[in-house]
């Protein structure tokens, strides 16, 4: 049985915004217990989160629901956590929305609610709601059946909310789908207008194989097709999503396909992509002669896209969880454990190559007064910035000039920074994270990533989100993405250019800071 105590604390509504724990002055123990929550990123107000789940837009509200452990700071009685924001920046803590239940008919087993997605109903499809009621929520997520130690059965199933997410209920004849097996998740459910249908998309993990199925009410689901066998089969395939995404520059639209799976470095989980055609039954995708991954750092997995967006947003926008399975548990965040990304609005650019993804993080900044802009600046050797902070957005634009190597020290503090290094001759940008702080809490955590990053009409652009633990980088205007997480020990939080073997320009340096005016 779920701790009906634990819900109750859960229920109280908190203001999400620059987390803090209370309104007095922290002691000691609090200061370092939440030293590394971030600011702009989601975390839940305690314990532990993984995958975003039922990303969905309803009357002006982003619904952003989670896996959760409501009792404990590490994995455990999957749950779906739920928060709602109006500008994807502050976000409104709600109570658990579909915590983890006993397997109904078994006194044996407990059901844990795994990942899945929320569709708005709009045309009561499901008969879940009232007549003329419009804006009904289904939750679609995956049932896993559990006796405490071993999992054993997954299924799809439904919950309902006919008051905006604020409280459900469980489909009195759950399952939907249900394939007798032991690992069969992760359902991604959307409605195709053009047949007049929802469409599901679910993997079998250990096949390394997505399947599409289509229903007329959410309920009755019959199977289509299915994909996969190739790509990154290194990991299991998790969390699959298929969506129409935009073609820049042109009237064009195609199908993205999002697999959560293996990391370009062993044993490492990350995520890649398909791009193709879907025609409401088959996705056929473009050849390609290599993997295709969303993201070239060890911390970005599991994303999915919002549902039922409105018409201002012209792209597809998602948000990953910031973790890895490796050393996921062993985090040194001592009251949460797991962030969520920045949004980040999806496009394709089309190449030599075929098409490439593009990523950009939402506008954080876009009504923010700068607190550094600098032009022009000419850094040979090293320049320390006059600004200094844990939490900020930072753009930046390089000409490396006659620099070999050229970069931006991160999160600075004596001996310690994160720093990201661009190497002129090969055109690679590296992250360093060996001296960023707390190294030592996993022996795989200290690393190296690195990613091509060729200049583009001569400079190299860099739009980076540092958050206390989290840093996103977006170069080229979102050609290539690196997430990683870093744990400083000492918080100056300065900011240092450099360039080595010569001079590099920065045309333009500008440091905002997300929540302020």
């Amino acid at each position: 049985m779920w701790k009906l105590a634990g819900l109750a604390a859960l229920a109280q509504l908190t203001l999400f915004s620059c987390q803090t724990t209370n309104t007095s002055s922290p002691s000691d123990e609090q200061t370092v217990r939440e030293e590394y929550r971030p600011s702009y990123h989601f975390t839940a107000p305690q314990n532990w989160i993984n995958d975003p789940n039922g990303l969905v837009y309803l009357d002006g509200e982003y619904h952003l629901f989670y896996q959760h452990n409501p009792f404990g700071n590490e994995w455990g009685h999957m749950s779906w956590g739920h928060a709602v924001s109006k500008d994807l920046i502050t976000w409104e803590h709600l109570p658990l929305a579909l915590p983890e239940y006993p397997t109904p008919g078994d006194t044996s087993t407990q059901t844990m609610v795994f990942s899945g997605s929320a569709v708005v109903d709009s045309a009561n499809t499901s008969g879940f709601f009232a007549a003329g009621q419009t804006d009904g929520l289904v939750a679609i997520f995956t049932s896993h059946v559990h006796n405490g130690k071993d999992g054993l059965l997954q299924h799809q199933s439904l919950g309902y909310s006919a008051d905006k997410g604020r409280t459900w209920k469980l489909y009195d004849k759950n399952p939907v789908l249900d394939l007798q097996m032991k690992d069969f998740r992760d359902p991604n459910v959307f409605w195709y207008a053009q047949d007049k249908k929802w469409i599901m998309s679910v993997v079998k993990p250990l096949e390394f194989t997505v399947q599409f199925y289509q229903s007329p009410n959410l309920k009755d689901w019959t199977f289509m097709s299915e994909f996969g066998r190739q790509g990154d089969t290194t990991k299991i395939w998790e969390c699959p999503a298929l969506f129409p995404i935009p073609v820049e520059g042109t009237d064009q639209q195609k199908w993205l396909l999002l697999i959560s799976s293996g990391h370009r470095q062993k044993d490492f989980l990350g995520m890649q992509y398909f791009v193709g055609d879907f025609d409401g039954k088959t996705f056929v995708p473009q050849p390609q002669k290599e993997i295709l991954y969303v993201d070239e750092g060890k911390d970005f997995y599991a994303a999915i896209p919002f549902n039922n967006l409105p018409a201002s947003h012209k792209k597809p926008l998602i948000v990953g969880w910031l973790n890895d399975w490796v050393y996921a548990n062993a985090l040194p965040s001592a009251t949460f454990k797991g962030a969520m990304s920045a949004p980040r609005e999806l496009s394709l650019a089309k190449t030599g190559d075929g098409f490439r993804l593009i990523q950009q993080p939402v506008a954080l900044t876009k009504n923010v007064e700068a607190a550094l802009s600098e032009k022009s600046l000419v850094v040979e050797g090293e320049k320390l910035l006059d600004f200094t902070g844990e939490s900020y957005e930072l753009v930046a634009t390089i000409e490396p000039g006659k620099a070999k190597n050229l970069g931006i020290k991160l999160l600075q503090s004596e001996d310690e920074a994160t720093v990201l290094t661009y190497d002129v001759p090969s055109a690679v940008l590296l992250f360093d994270r060996t001296k960023s702080g707390n190294t030592t809490f996993h022996e795989r955590f200290s690393s190296v990533e690195s990613m091509p990053a060729p200049l583009i009409n001569g400079r190299l652009k860099v739009h980076i989100l540092v958050d206390a633990s989290v840093v996103e980088v977006f170069v080229n205007d979102g050609q290539r993405v690196m997430t990683n997480l870093v744990f400083p020990k000492k918080h100056e939080g300065k900011i240092t250019l450099f360039s080595t073997d010569g001079a590099a320009t920065f045309r333009e340096v500008r440091i905002a800071v997300p929540g302020t005016k």
